[in-house]
């Protein structure tokens, strides 16, 4: 039987919107209110002029109206901030996006933050757990799975272990390994 509320996804309520970190400000940069930003993501194209970003644990959205590098640092200058001193109050402030922002991805592929959270089961019908965080590897992604007990499975995120995913239904399928700890 799946278990909930044991672990926080972070995820917000169904009808809040999904914030996903895209990098975090820097200190002001000369008087004309740029800022760097030090990316945390490989999608600049949601950093472009014209975009809504949202800054800051209330999300307080900003129109960026310009963007230049300088080193690894974007430099971003928002619409409505023109000086400095209007800024510096973003100093350290993550910048986010709204999960509808992101680019549609083909039906096999899926964000990470779609994944968290979902009720893993192995092809024998066996619960395995909750799926609670995607570790990162040198050749494939591994996703962390807990169950009831506090029990934690490893499950390669190679097309020869995931079988389906299921995001309507908040289920993942797998084979079943000889190797992982979940239940034998």
């Amino acid at each position: 039987m799946p278990h909930k509320d044991k672990h926080s996804t972070g995820s917000p309520q169904v009808s809040e919107p999904i914030y996903l970190l895209l990098g975090k400000l820097r200190r002001a940069h000369g008087i004309k209110g740029e800022i760097p930003l030090e990316i945390y993501s490989d999608m600049l194209e949601l950093l472009s002029p014209e975009q809504v970003v949202y800054v800051g644990e209330i999300h307080q959205a900003h129109i960026i109206q310009e963007t230049r590098w300088k080193n690894e640092l974007l430099l971003i200058k928002f619409i409505d901030l023109n000086s400095r001193e209007m800024v510096s109050q973003l100093t350290n402030a993550n910048v986010y996006v709204k999960a509808d922002q992101l680019p549609a991805l083909p039906d096999d592929e899926y964000y990470p933050y779609q994944l968290i959270g979902l009720d893993v089961y192995d092809d024998q019908g066996s619960y395995l757990g909750q799926l609670i965080q995607i570790l990162r590897t040198g050749a494939n992604d591994v996703y962390l799975i807990e169950n009831q007990a506090g029990d934690e499975t490893l499950i390669p995120a190679i097309e020869d272990v995931i079988l389906e995913v299921d995001l309507k239904q908040k289920k993942m399928l797998v084979v079943k390994l000889e190797w992982y700890g979940g239940g034998t």
